[in-house]
């Protein structure tokens, strides 16, 4: 679990981030799940972003698959969502101590 001090310093760094991953009409898919378990894995901070013609929200997308991929969730903002999990073997974020 994060604490707020370190929710706040993942969104700025989310702030100079593009979305890697995009969800379409076909919604929430297993290739979706598996492409944010990678990006997640290779750059620990991992912006999503909802198209147009998909019928999810964001928040509730969000809160759905963190649980799946052990991430936690950072934020959500209009169509986009931001999920964090500290890499195994590739760790680039330092979290400012709780």
């Amino acid at each position: 679990m994060i604490t707020s001090k370190q929710r706040s310093y993942l969104k700025g760094l989310a702030q100079k981030i593009d979305a890697t991953v995009y969800i379409g009409k076909q919604g929430l898919t297993e290739n979706i799940i598996k492409e944010i378990d990678n990006g997640l894995e290779n750059r620990e901070l991992v912006k999503v972003k909802i198209q147009e013609g998909c019928l999810l929200k964001p928040k509730e997308t969000a809160l759905q698959v963190a649980p799946q991929l052990n991430a936690e969730f950072v934020q959500a903002i209009g169509r986009k969502f931001i999920l964090y999990r500290k890499s195994r073997d590739n760790q680039q974020i330092v979290l400012p101590s709780r």
